[in-house]
């Protein structure tokens, strides 16, 4: 990758720069060209342009802004004439597409779940209610049970969290 850089005259910086800003013009022409005049449509198209993103992207996923900050940037962007807006676009951008991180907890299921469904799915056909088990294949039902757990960690961590902090 150096070599391919190093013949285009340049380090590499200016090309991820220039993807970065061709990606965020499409996306601002697609969604944001709308005529748009409540917070809610803004929301909504601010929430599509993440989940076009997150859907684009494999392996990565981004977090959306809070609520609080899409609320700012409405307020910024009602207040600027039609000449500022896909920079102010490109800044909210910028500042606010972080990439999601994986806490300690997922990784833990995701590493501890595996094994724990097959010795679940082994004991379980030793159970005369439980069957049904033996018609499960491995290669479904430990993936299967893998996401599940990781949904399962997800959600609880999503219900602490608003216990915590209550909007």
């Amino acid at each position: 990758m150096g070599m391919v850089m190093s013949y285009m005259g340049g380090t590499g910086e200016g090309i991820a720069s220039q993807t970065l800003t061709l990606v965020s013009g499409a996306l601002y022409d697609q969604f944001m060209k709308k005529e748009i005049k409540s917070f809610d449509a803004f929301h909504t198209a601010v929430l599509d342009i993440f989940i076009t993103i997150n859907m684009a992207l494999p392996g990565k996923h981004y977090d959306v802004p809070s609520n609080k900050e899409i609320e700012d940037f409405f307020k910024l962007w009602n207040e600027t004439n039609e000449k500022n807006k896909n920079k102010i676009f490109s800044d909210f951008m910028m500042k606010n597409v972080n990439l999601s991180k994986v806490d300690d907890a997922m990784m833990i299921t995701g590493i501890v779940a595996p094994p724990a469904a097959m010795i679940a799915k082994r004991t379980g056909q030793s159970v005369p209610q439980l069957s049904v088990m033996k018609a499960i294949p491995d290669v479904i039902f430990v993936p299967t049970a893998t996401i599940l757990a990781l949904i399962a960690v997800k959600v609880t961590k999503r219900m602490a969290f608003k216990k915590l902090h209550p909007t």
